[in-house]
């Protein structure tokens, strides 16, 4: 018995013995390339990874530690400890964060209790509740969301005023 295949021109191969009865073989199939069949695809799955990926906690989960990293952050769960990330975070309803944060956008449609420490944007959506500091460049507050804490937005990191653009009726000084 062979343990190669003979690949001489003109020697006929042997079909696969057929599968016993009692054994599982999986019906064959041909093998596709998914990309070739549909080009936008290929398109929106290369910009995909050139953005950063979105980590999610599930409603059904309570999770205590620290997250640090890159990319973006979906809370729909429960999470005590940090959270210090270079992309968004965002804190679905019903979800809470017991930390502090530190993130380019912070969302807050749950409830947050810890400083949001520096952040470029953050959002406070209705029946959303932030219950500590909050230092950011701007601030979006909707009608229903509550805040117990300190505001500073408007502000760089040295301390001088930041260009804000502003929306609705009133202006930034």
């Amino acid at each position: 018995m062979a343990l190669w295949k003979d690949t001489t021109p003109g020697t006929p191969s042997s079909p696969p013995p057929p599968a016993a009865k009692d054994t599982f073989a999986p019906p064959e199939r041909p093998v596709t390339n998914v990309a070739s069949l549909n080009p936008e695809t290929t398109k929106r799955t290369s910009r995909e990874r050139q953005e950063m990926k979105e980590s999610v906690i599930a409603s059904d989960l309570t999770i205590e530690g620290k997250i640090i990293g890159s990319g973006h952050v979906r809370l729909a769960g429960r999470f005590k400890g940090d959270v210090q990330v270079d992309g968004n975070l965002t804190i679905d309803s019903g979800a809470t964060l017991d930390g502090q944060v530190r993130a380019q956008t912070v969302v807050v449609g749950g409830e947050l209790k810890g400083n949001i420490e520096t952040a470029k944007r953050v959002e406070l959506l209705e029946g959303g509740v932030i219950t500590g500091d909050v230092k950011a460049g701007s601030l979006t507050v909707a009608a229903g969301s509550r805040m117990r804490g300190q505001v500073e937005f408007g502000w760089d990191e040295d301390g001088k005023k930041s260009s804000i653009e502003t929306k609705g009726f009133g202006t930034a000084t």
